[in-house]
């Protein structure tokens, strides 16, 4: 069965909160009296990612300076997070300053658990209709991070503005071999809210952003994972 590249995306404009000051149920409770009218949708799930970076960690580095074009490169998948991954998704997340879009890919399935190495990588994207250039950067990279954490969606009544809000953030290490997942760290204090709107709606978005009593940060749950499992 051929595996086929996803829709891409346009760009698109992401704010970040992070948030330390309010339980998650707070935060939800806060966007029911929005202005903007957010109601839930979708259903609430467990989102996990494996990171891929350079031996020098220069995608860690680039988002650490602030440059101001940058990547990540994901492999996503929905559920439990170990086990037999049925529907893996490679994303290789483009960000141009506060612009971002994502490049998605379905992989064929494979396992994660503590015999987890390359040959499954390889495996997964071997027969996976990828671009020359995706499947060489894939064979550049290594595992750098597992996450996993619990998302919920909103979406304001107009439709134009989409919020999610992750918690329970979990990071764990993760390489090609020897993995035990025993060396891990839980932010049971934080949450994540994140606004993503097209780029036509900036005006607008800043409405929608004063209508939140946060302060819009620079985060990143890569670095976050990074800098408590590894640095």
């Amino acid at each position: 069965m051929p595996v086929t590249k996803q829709q891409p995306e346009e760009l698109r404009f992401e704010r970040k909160f992070l948030i330390t000051d309010h339980a998650s149920a707070e935060v939800k409770q806060l966007l029911k009296y929005h202005p903007a009218a957010f109601s839930e949708i979708f259903y609430e799930r467990s989102i996990n990612n494996i990171y891929f970076d350079t031996i020098g960690f220069n995608n860690y580095y680039d988002n650490v300076e602030g440059e101001t074009e940058r990547l990540k490169v994901r492999i996503r998948w929905y559920g439990d997070l170990f086990g037999k991954i049925e529907k893996p998704i490679l994303e290789l997340k483009i960000k141009k300053g506060l612009l971002g879009k994502k490049d998605s890919y379905n992989l064929l399935p494979f396992t994660l658990d503590t015999n987890f190495s390359k040959e499954q990588i390889i495996n997964a994207i071997a027969t996976a209709d990828l671009p020359l250039h995706v499947r060489d950067l894939m064979l550049s990279l290594q595992p750098a991070l597992l996450n996993s954490y619990t998302r919920t969606y909103y979406l304001s009544e107009d439709k134009n503005f989409r919020i999610t809000i992750d918690r329970e953030l979990t990071y764990y290490k993760i390489g090609y071999w020897h993995n035990t997942f025993l060396n891990k760290s839980v932010d049971h204090h934080s949450t994540v809210l994140e606004l993503k709107y097209d780029a036509s709606m900036e005006t607008e978005a800043k409405i929608i952003g004063n209508g939140l009593p946060f302060a819009m940060t620079k985060n990143s749950k890569y670095l976050q994972g990074i800098e408590r499992i590894l640095f």
